[in-house]
């Protein structure tokens, strides 16, 4: 279906036409037809996307099944996209920065979308936007239209809908986009789902089928509630998961790392989600297929290699993530369990990541340092030691190589200096944590403090920043960080 978009001028008295196009029930957007689009539709949800982009390719079938959805329902919210790649002024003038870039406009005025990229997740944000926070579920076929129009749908008990409890209900409601939620006070529904007295009930298309909240009926238990019950006992990592799994109330995670080609995920996944529902509202369980390549910086991370898959790891996310082994690596329900359990009574150490100190460490005039042999050179009082701290795949850093290089000639024989590096995706220590790369750090003797470079990154400069003693080149304290041109570590929803 093609809409017409027809703009009268005036002057000339003219009519001339644009054609929106329709792709599978999503309005294509250009500069041409933009502002009479959102315009004439009170509302719209626009894509900013780019044909090459992974995370767009992923969104493009869901977002086709949230047009019907809403087709299906006559609802006046439509779904538009726009090639940004295309159309650079309308992304610039609309403050695109990344891609997918999702924008809401009401009566022609954008709001950051900030919902999920599934189809139920898309519907239910804009249904919230347009609508009541909680549907009306007024008789039995209201409540199992509503319960069955989506994989996830949250419904609350209450004879009386003013109740402290039930305005806790709508308050969650609000506050969570990401799945629909119904409120009703019908005999016959709570007969129909056999509720008794006040309650929340959320129901689902996977595990148990149905989960009820336990406990009092608060807006912080509602919402842990809900947070921990919408996911599957194993969440599959993937781009539409990852915010669920890293923004939700539960920040303890058992990653289990499986190939689905080598049949990981028939041979472990069930004993798995037995383990999990004893866990469930402490630690998130988690499957990543290690087959996918996306994932290779993951394992990386963990310091993995793909022989030792399949493998399990805990991560804790607090300020900084802290990761722990397991002794025994086999995936049986006990060695789960066991390893979750342990981690929880705070039975475990931290992992830290160390490699091997190769014979040759010293031999070069940059020096090698691992987790192992760190402390004892980078703190030697009777030196200013400069290290390195870099990734092997960071662009930067091999930009650096060969000036780091020329630096170690220079102080080859000095008695007072030593310029070392660090392979820090590969070495990890208890005091220092490093979130981007290159990270210059400079170890001065005596007092060991701490200096990091932020001047430029040639021979002249990193030669004064030694020889003035970390004056000359140094970060301030708010500049430490601020280095957005270096290559940093996988964030948290990458992990």
């Amino acid at each position: 279906m093609i809409y017409k978009v027809c703009i009268l001028l005036a002057i000339s008295s003219t009519v001339f036409c644009d054609e929106i196009k329709n792709d599978e029930g999503v309005l294509v957007f250009t500069k041409d037809n933009f502002r009479t689009g959102v315009k004439d539709n009170e509302f719209v949800l626009v894509e900013f996307y780019a044909p090459w982009c992974g995370h767009c390719k992923s969104l493009a079938p869901e977002y086709i099944k949230a047009a019907k959805k809403l087709a299906d329902q006559e609802s006046a919210i439509k779904l538009a996209k726009v090639d940004a790649t295309e159309e650079t002024e309308l992304a610039e003038e609309h403050g695109v920065k990344g891609y997918p870039t999702l924008k809401f406009f009401r009566n022609g005025s954008p709001i950051d979308y900030s919902g999920g990229r599934t189809a139920d997740e898309i519907v239910s944000w804009l249904l919230k936007k347009t609508g009541p926070v909680a549907a009306v579920l007024a008789s039995v076929d209201d409540a199992k239209g509503f319960i069955d129009a989506s994989t996830v749908a949250v419904v609350g008990f209450f004879k009386d809908n003013s109740s402290t409890a039930a305005k806790n209900f709508l308050a969650v409601a609000n506050a969570v986009d990401d799945y629909p939620f119904g409120i009703t006070s019908t005999d016959d529904v709570f007969s129909e789902y056999s509720v008794d007295g006040e309650t929340v009930v959320l129901f689902k298309k996977f595990d148990e089928g149905r989960a009820d909240l336990e406990g009092e009926i608060t807006e912080k238990n509602i919402k842990k509630f809900v947070t921990s019950q919408s996911l599957p006992l194993v969440v599959d990592f993937n781009h539409e998961t990852a915010q669920k799994i890293f923004g939700g109330e539960i920040k303890s995670h058992l990653l289990m790392f499986l190939s689905q080609q080598d049949g990981h995920i028939d041979k472990y996944l069930e004993g798995a989600r037995e383990i999990a529902k004893e866990f469930r509202e402490q630690v998130l369980f988690v499957s990543i297929n290690s087959d996918e390549e996306d994932h290779q910086r993951i394992i990386e991370f963990f310091g993995m290699k793909k022989d030792e898959i399949p493998a399990m790891r805990l991560i804790r996310l607090e300020e900084d993530m802290a990761k722990y082994k397991p002794q025994k690596p086999e995936l049986t329900k006990d060695n789960i369990k066991s390893f979750v359990q342990d981690f929880i009574d705070g039975k475990l150490k931290q992992h830290l990541l160390s490699q091997d100190l190769p014979q040759d460490w010293d031999s070069s005039p940059v020096k090698v340092l691992v987790s192992s042999n760190f402390d004892e050179i980078a703190f030697n009082k009777d030196k200013d030691v400069l290290v390195e701290f870099y990734a092997p795949w960071c662009g930067h850093c091999k930009q650096l190589a060969p000036i780091y290089d020329q630096l170690g000639e220079k102080f080859r024989d000095s008695d007072t200096v030593v310029i070392a590096k660090m392979d820090a995706t590969a070495n990890e220590l208890e005091h220092t944590k490093i979130t981007s790369f290159p990270t210059l750090t400079l170890y001065t003797k005596g007092e060991n403090k701490v200096i990091q470079y932020n001047g430029e990154r040639t021979l002249e400069g990193l030669s004064k920043f030694l020889e003035s003693g970390g004056e000359d080149g140094q970060a301030a304290p708010d500049e430490a960080e601020e280095e957005d041109e270096d290559d940093d570590l996988p964030r948290k929803d990458e992990l």
